[in-house]
């Protein structure tokens, strides 16, 4: 790779023998939760997807260098650090380019898994279209680097505190394939189902490989999403976290919260208003998307290795 960007050993060699690697985003690691819980959780996750076949491929920049793969000590040493840049594309180069340190969102991690040639990605939730996004204008870029760029993000569906209905037109509008996993609806993070309709739905991981490859046989850009639901003994039904996600997008209003802050906010107030169970349900779903993205990452190296020449 080039100077600003490096494999992880484990990860160059998994891709020179065309085996499984998955991509893994730090910002749940630096913005998600404290430590040791972050670690432990990161760890859980990588061992999830070596447990299933496939190389774990954490991504963050350390000191201006874009790591597509972390060792165990850099794992330890952005879980502890401080002051953490959260970057998407709009500030990756920026803060690269300055020898900073900065955590993955989807975006920015869809951007190192393509410039190392990994093309599945499992993620927690995806960003998408706020509250009022009519008047504020508030689209996650998460959104337009799916249309752009050539990696299948295995997730729950799009954070349940944004507007799922405009999330999923706004997709359309781009050309975003979104399939859900084993079920007619579309999920809702915390919740298996958020009463709307998936466009697209697949129950076979060789599928999902397949239409990935295809697409880009066709030079179509963009990704695909896949969202799985959150297994069915961790999830917070929709009627039960509808009034806390309420409540909470209430404070953040009252506080003055905007931006890129808004989210972290979100999140921490709901952890607050349900005792810790919207951690317990994040964790469990985060590492329910790992196994399903290994296995697809397995057919599509199958499926590679198997195409004509």
């Amino acid at each position: 790779m080039t100077a600003t960007i490096t494999l992880s050993p484990a990860v160059e060699k998994a891709l020179a023998e065309n085996r499984p690697v998955v991509a893994l985003e730090s910002t749940i690691i630096t913005h998600g939760m404290p430590y040791p819980q972050n670690l432990e959780t990161a760890r859980q996750v990588e061992q999830e997807l070596r447990d299933n076949g496939a190389e774990p491929a954490t991504i963050a920049v350390l000191d201006g260098v874009l790591h597509v793969g972390l060792t165990e000590a850099q794992l330890e040493q952005l879980a502890q650090a401080k002051g953490v840049a959260k970057l998407s594309r709009a500030d990756m180069a920026v803060c690269m380019s300055q020898g900073g340190t900065g955590a993955t969102t989807v975006a920015a991690t869809m951007i190192g898994a393509a410039q190392a040639g990994i093309a599945v990605f499992a993620t927690g939730g995806v960003g998408g279209v706020h509250k009022g996004a009519e008047m504020s204008f508030d689209v996650s870029a998460d959104l337009n680097e799916l249309a752009m760029t050539s990696v299948t993000v295995v997730c729950a569906g799009a954070k349940a505190i944004l507007d799922l209905a405009k999330t999923l037109e706004v997709l359309e509008t781009h050309g975003v394939p979104v399939i859900a996993y084993g079920q007619d609806g579309f999920p809702a993070f915390w919740s298996r189902n958020s009463g709307l309709r998936a466009p697209l739905r697949m129950d076979d991981p060789a599928a999902i490989a397949r239409a990935h490859l295809t697409r880009r046989a066709l030079g179509l850009p963009g990704g695909q999403l896949v969202a799985n639901p959150i297994p069915a003994d961790a999830e917070i039904p929709l009627a039960e976290i509808q009034p806390v996600i309420a409540q909470a997008t209430s404070d953040a209003q009252r506080h003055g919260i905007s931006g890129k802050a808004v989210t972290p906010y979100l999140l921490q107030r709901i952890y607050e208003l349900t005792e810790g169970r919207s951690l317990e349900a994040n964790i469990a779903l985060v590492r329910n998307n790992a196994r399903l993205a290994a296995r697809i990452a397995q057919e599509m190296s199958k499926q590679h290795a198997n195409a004509p020449s």
